[in-house]
Formats: C-alpha cells, sequence, structure tokens
C-alpha cells in the first residue's frame, strides 16, 4: 500500500517528528508499505531523527510571502498526488491543514491526523475582537476537519469535542520497548521543551525554585533547544537556581535521560497527547503534569502511576512534587505502576490499529 504524509517540518527533534519517523520506519520496515512524506522544510537541513532510506522526500521550502507560498504549496501538493498515485493520504500539518481539503480536491482518501489539541485555543485577553477572533478560528476548523474523509485523534476528549461520524482515537507509540527501568535514587528531576511558553517554563522554573529552596540538593535536567541569550537561562540566574537546572540540547536515545532521572515533570499550558509522559513511564518514572487540555488526563492515573495538578495550582504541584522527593517508596510504586499502564502504547498494536483503518478506508 501507498502513503503519502503530509507534514510541517520534521527536521528537528519535536513530537511530530518522532512520532512520524516511527510510523513510517515501521510501516516500511515491518509492513511493507512504500511511504512518501511531503515536508515543508529545507532539504538541505539534516533530519534529528533517522528515516528508513526507502522512504521517499518531497521537501518545500516556506517563503517570507505567505499568500505566494501558500498558492506553490497547494500546486506541490497536487503534482505530488498526481506523481505518486497513494492509496491513502494523511496529512499531520498543525497550521496548513486549514487549506489543504478546499483546494486540494481528490477522490484518494485523506486523513486528518491531529498532533496538537484542535480545540484548544490562546486566551489572550478578554476584548471583543480576541473574542471574534478565537469564534472564527474555531468555525474555520469545524468547516475544515469536516472536509476530510476521516479523523484520528490523540485523545477521546478531543474526539469527543468535535461529534464527528468518521473518526476514531488512535493514541501515539512508545519511541522505544519497555525493558529498562530507573532505578530512582538519584536527586534529579527532567523534563523536555521544544517550545517554552506552550510547554509552561516559565512555571517549571517558578515551581523549581520552590523545590530547591527545601532540597537544595536535587537537580533539574531540561532538555530543548537553547541559545546563551535565551529569556529562560537569564530567568533562572534571576531565581538564583542556575546550580540547580541544566539546560540540555536534545538527545536521540532520551531512554538513557528518563533512566537516570526519579521524576518527570511537565508544566504545559496545553498538550495534544504527551509522548514525553509515555516515554518517562515506559522507564517506570512517576510523571506530574498540570490537567491542561487535553493530553496528560488520558495517561495519567492520578495518585496510580504519577500526579495529575488541576491546571495552573502551583502550590498543589509544588506539594506532589515535595511528596515524590521525600518519600522513594512512595516513587517506586508510583514508577512500576507506570510502567505498566503504558503497554498499551507499544507500537505493534498502534500501528496495527493504522493498518485497519487504511485498508477499511481503501475498500
Amino acid at each position: 500500500m501507498k502513503i503519502l504524509y503530509i507534514t510541517p517540518d520534521i527536521t528537528d527533534s519535536g513530537g511530530i517528528s518522532r512520532v512520524v519517523s516511527l510510523k513510517a520506519n515501521y510501516l516500511v520496515t515491518n509492513m511493507d508499505y512504500e511511504i512518501s512524506i511531503l515536508s515543508v522544510n529545507d532539504c538541505r537541513v539534516e533530519r534529528f531523527y533517522d528515516f528508513n532510506p526507502n522512504i521517499k522526500w518531497f521537501n518545500i521550502k516556506e517563503t517570507e510571502n505567505k499568500f505566494f507560498f501558500l498558492r506553490k504549496y497547494i500546486r506541490f501538493i497536487k503534482n505530488t498526488i498526481h506523481q505518486e498515485k497513494p492509496d491513502i493520504i494523511v496529512v499531520c500539518d498543525a497550521v496548513l491543514w486549514l487549506f489543504i481539503p478546499w483546494f486540494v480536491k481528490t477522490k484518494i482518501p485523506t486523513i486528518f491526523e491531529t498532533h496538537f489539541p484542535v480545540s484548544y485555543k490562546k486566551e489572550e485577553n478578554n476584548s471583543l475582537y480576541s473574542k471574534w477572533r478565537s469564534k472564527l478560528i474555531l468555525f474555520w476548523r469545524k468547516k475544515t476537519i469536516n472536509k476530510f474523509s476521516y479523523s484520528v485523534f490523540l485523545t477521546a476528549d478531543e474526539c469527543n469535542f468535535w461529534n464527528l461520524k468518521k473518526c476514531e482515537v488512535i493514541p501515539n507509540p512508545l519511541s522505544f520497548s519497555i525493558k529498562n527501568k530507573a532505578n530512582l535514587v538519584t536527586k534529579k528531576s527532567m523534563a523536555v521543551c521544544m517550545n517554552p511558553y506552550v510547554k509552561g517554563l516559565d512555571r517549571l522554573l517558578t515551581i523549581w525554585s520552590k523545590i530547591t529552596e527545601k532540597h537544595p540538593d536535587w537537580v533539574l535536567d531540561i532538555y530543548g533547544q537553547w541559545n546563551v541569550n535565551s529569556t529562560f537561562i537569564k530567568m533562572a540566574d534571576d531565581l538564583k537556581i542556575s546550580n540547580n537546572v541544566n539546560f540540555l540540547p536534545p538527545k536521540t536515545d532520551i531512554q538513557n535521560s528518563y533512566n537516570q532521572s526519579s521524576v518527570f515533570l511537565m508544566t504545559s499550558r496545553t498538550e495534544a497527547f504527551g509522548m514525553v509522559l509515555i516515554e518517562a513511564m515506559a522507564s517506570g518514572v512517576p510523571c506530574i503534569a498540570y490537567d491542561c487540555p487535553s493530553g496528560p488526563r488520558a495517561i495519567i492515573e492520578e495518585g496510580k502511576n504519577g500526579f495529575l495538578i488541576e491546571e495552573g495550582n502551583l502550590d498543589c504541584y509544588i506539594q506532589k512534587l515535595e511528596l515524590l522527593i521525600q518519600d522513594e517508596n512512595l516513587r517506586l510504586q508510583m514508577g512500576k505502576n507506570a510502567q505498566e499502564s503504558i503497554k498499551k502504547y507499544e507500537i505493534e498494536g498502534i500501528l496495527k490499529k493504522w493498518e485497519n483503518l487504511f485498508l477499511n478506508l481503501k475498500k
């Protein structure tokens, strides 16, 4: 079977890049699929994740003139579809998906695969303009999402929000096998942050500044893309926690980092799924996350494999984190429960669901 993925830039170390690489590689290697990827990126940039050499790439570089680029992008998609003649098209772009079904007319089954909470809207202020703009965006999203042949969501909350007839929930797969387990004795917490505002890095640093007052021997490792002039490196300096925070670059062998941590922290304002949560749990690391829309609540079982904190409740977050820091037995029990709870995300089962969907749509 031939599948064409339409993606944003997937040269970085972000979640979409990771998931697309996992699924595309598995479909080629284990299911003998023919995979093509149409991606908005500069083909001269080296990809962070490895992709099977049999995958075909169609790269288009974004230009400053948005209108000109959109016309070029739509034409590029049409030409690629005509050339490749895929059996199924999977669109997992975070922005340009809003235009594709309106301008790319095809009889080929086209799936909208979300990697972000489509229902989420950032409330910048309560002005009349802001409210009107939010309603207009939501209206456009609803009209657009109904034009796809089928939609796949990462959580039941997102799926139920849209009330679609042709949709289902297929979560992201684990990126590695469940075998190694963290010993949870290091005085180290861990976080992963690609988008500082969305991931709530400001909230995380504030929380950690309170933790280090009572636990100055604990360290927080944050993996992301930084520069020496980063606002958040300066924020850590201002909070006087620079000696307790390590700003580290992304890693392809991230499992080793999970295995060396005792608690995983997520302070996101919104999270479509939470790939890093299931990765941490695969290593038996207990997790703490805000109950933001809408991924964490689909993964964390409150008080069993981690703690799910009321959105924005800083004091409660600090309280639960201190509880895990002080109680090694609680960490061990939650870590054990965590590793058991995420077996349903192993890649074999997740890709079987995708294969069943592809076969049903191809009929």
